[in-house]
């Protein structure tokens, strides 16, 4: 589904984005509560009593930062929620769930306080492809013992993925059902569903999300472009200690010749 989108420009993007869309997910939940909270019962089987989102956006592209955060933070009484849409396998999400429980602990807990006073934490990633190899259209994880596989750490700690093309199919709630369905085809079916597509138009109309949107998808396809290029030096580099011919590191890494020449000067001195 990612790569559908890849050589589309930003403002194609836009046009064409649903609620499956990172960014469009992230407005309609923040700015939508009761759709968010309803999202967050319906998916995790749970009540929750008295929902907190956070107030700081996260949307502005942190220049020193790893990655570009578009989660969305809920507070329970006594519960943590931690919510977005991948679009992609980026084969690093055990990783950021990891990474965003430890923001959520940071948090939830004050100077003074004792480690019992966190709050059961929940990260949950609904995505649009599958990241494991167990065809299960959900899998939780917590810590449990690696020795009996039964002690478990009790550590309130909880990783949720949901995948969405599994979840159209194989869960049985029917509202479920109909909210995975309608982020595949973009087709409501439901009042739930129907009053996301409208909070998704209502999105996509607001010039101010827009000129982010736009903002953001500039800065992600620089940031993505001088990856790449770093990444053709360290391979160019690599070629030059094996000692390839200047012309085939060229035309493998995609650097000019003239830049392969002064990376061979570097490595000479």
């Amino acid at each position: 589904m990612g790569n559908e989108n890849e050589n589309l420009t930003p403002e194609e993007k836009w046009e064409r984005a649903t609620l499956a869309n990172n960014f469009i997910f992230y407005k309609v939940m923040r700015h939508h509560p009761d759709a968010c909270k309803h999202l967050l019962e319906m998916l995790l089987n749970i009540k929750i009593e008295n929902m907190e989102i956070s107030n700081e956006e996260v949307i502005d592209v942190d220049y020193d930062a790893k990655a570009i955060r578009l989660d969305v933070f809920v507070k329970d009484t006594n519960q943590m929620f931690d919510i977005e849409i991948q679009v992609t396998n980026t084969h690093e999400l055990p990783e950021r769930a990891r990474y965003y429980q430890g923001l959520m602990d940071l948090d939830t807990l004050k100077s003074g306080q004792h480690y019992k006073d966190l709050n059961d934490s929940h990260v949950i990633f609904i995505c649009m492809e599958n990241v494991f190899d167990n065809d299960l259209p959900v899998s939780t994880f917590e810590n449990i013992c690696i020795e009996d596989v039964e002690t478990k750490l009790n550590d309130r700690a909880y990783k949720h993925f949901f995948i969405a093309p599994t979840c159209a199919k194989m869960i049985e709630d029917e509202e479920t059902r109909d909210f995975f369905e309608f982020l595949i085809s973009n087709t409501a079916k439901s009042d739930f569903t129907s009053e996301l597509k409208d909070y998704v138009a209502d999105a996509k109309h607001n010039m101010q999300w827009r000129a982010q949107y736009m903002t953001w998808e500039m800065e992600s396809l620089r940031l993505k472009a001088e990856g790449a290029h770093e990444k053709a030096i360290e391979n160019g580099q690599k070629m030059l200690k094996k000692n390839y011919p200047i012309q085939e590191i060229s035309e493998i890494t995609g650097l000019p010749l003239e830049e392969v020449l002064n990376l061979q000067a570097e490595l000479n001195k």
